[in-house]
């Protein structure tokens, strides 16, 4: 039995399964539950942003991944 473990909460994913139970962007892995939460706050920002730059959408994807890391949760903003 395999074990990693999420690098934003850090709990354990067992039988991790790509695309499916644990999700990769870059050098981060995800659990379900927070790839969710990032998608969930880039969806509000992101729907506020007018023109659309991609640099900008990556380097803020990467600045929440990087935020959540250091809290163990991302911020969803409701």
């Amino acid at each position: 039995m395999q074990f990693i473990h999420c690098d934003i909460c850090k709990k354990q994913i067992p039988n991790p399964i790509s695309g499916r139970t644990i999700f990769y962007h870059r050098e981060f892995a995800m659990c379900e539950a927070c790839k969710d939460d990032l998608e969930a706050a880039i969806k509000q920002t992101v729907r506020t942003k007018v023109p659309f730059d991609f640099s900008w959408y990556e380097k803020m994807r990467i600045d929440l991944l990087q935020e959540g890391t250091k809290k163990n949760k991302i911020a969803v903003k409701h």
